[in-house]
């Protein structure tokens, strides 16, 4: 139950509010053609995003994309209250105050394909300062007018982009002026070959492990594992006979992140070493 609720908005929208709410509660968010970012100022929230639960903490955060459907914020533990700052980035207000060019936090990245939709921001000390003084202007709203506002939204912007989620934060605020949505097949083909672990190939997801796992053997009839060691696989021994490259070389570039696992992959599927099948295929 919301106890309390005050805001301010900018340019006839709703740029920053603050919520008090009592047990119980429960909040499906509506899908909205915005991000907002979700500051935790008293007790727990657990938020359901894309299937992954996320317990944000008091002085943490977290970033949303806020065209998905079905996303919820549920009060967590027995305490009397919570309190959550939000703050609302609407595209056609950005493009307003950033009247020439678009800052690189609101750009597209090179070359980063992912359905990355949300990020939890650890505690970070400027930010906490940061919402220190967006309370000051509750307390004083005689004070607050547009162009404090629009300062106000500059300097979050630049605080996100210097937070150690930067590259996270610019492919979820990229997406509310390029909203392009991959699908699962185009991510896991993106980055196939990238020697990154199962648990960042979910979250690029958007998905836990378990679904993401649940999701690919849909689609691909197979383990995640088995697939893309097959795959990559595939690739090195294409490298090994097109290229003259270094073995360690082509380990890596096909996505092995240690020789010695590659090696004894590449053994077991092609009973052969790596060395040794390309020796064979040239004496043929």
């Amino acid at each position: 139950m919301i106890t309390s609720h005050k805001k301010y908005d900018l340019l006839d929208k709703t740029f920053i509010e603050v919520l008090k709410f009592d047990s119980p509660f429960q909040h499906e968010m509506p899908i909205a053609e915005n991000a907002c970012f979700h500051y935790m100022l008293q007790n727990n929230l657990q938020y359901t995003i894309d299937d992954k639960v996320e317990n944000i903490p008091a002085q943490e955060s977290i970033l949303l994309n806020c065209r998905n459907i079905g996303n919820t914020m549920v009060k967590v533990g027995e305490k009397s209250s919570n309190e959550i700052l939000l703050i609302h980035f609407h595209p056609e207000i950005l493009k307003k105050v950033y009247n020439r060019e678009l800052p690189a936090i609101l750009q597209n990245p090179k070359n980063t394909i992912t359905r990355k939709t949300s990020e939890h921001i650890s505690n970070d000390f400027l930010i906490n300062k940061y919402i220190d003084g967006l309370l000051f202007y509750f307390e004083n709203p005689a004070l607050v007018n547009d162009d404090i506002l629009i300062l106000k939204l500059k300097e979050i912007i630049i605080l996100l982009s210097q937070t150690k989620n930067a590259e996270a934060i610019q492919v979820i605020l990229s997406q509310l002026f390029s909203p392009v949505i991959y699908t699962f097949k185009q991510v896991i083909e993106a980055n196939i070959f990238s020697p990154i672990t199962m648990e960042t190939l979910a979250d690029y997801c958007n998905l836990s492990l378990s679904s993401f796992k649940r999701e690919f053997a849909k689609l691909y009839n197979d383990t995640p594992a088995n697939y893309i060691k097959t795959k990559r696989l595939e690739k090195a021994s294409e490298l090994l006979l097109k290229t003259n490259n270094r073995i360690t070389d082509i380990a890596f570039e096909s996505g092995f992140n240690d020789l010695a696992n590659f090696t004894k992959s590449f053994h077991d599927k092609y009973n052969v070493s790596p060395s040794n099948f390309r020796l064979n295929q040239i004496d043929k």
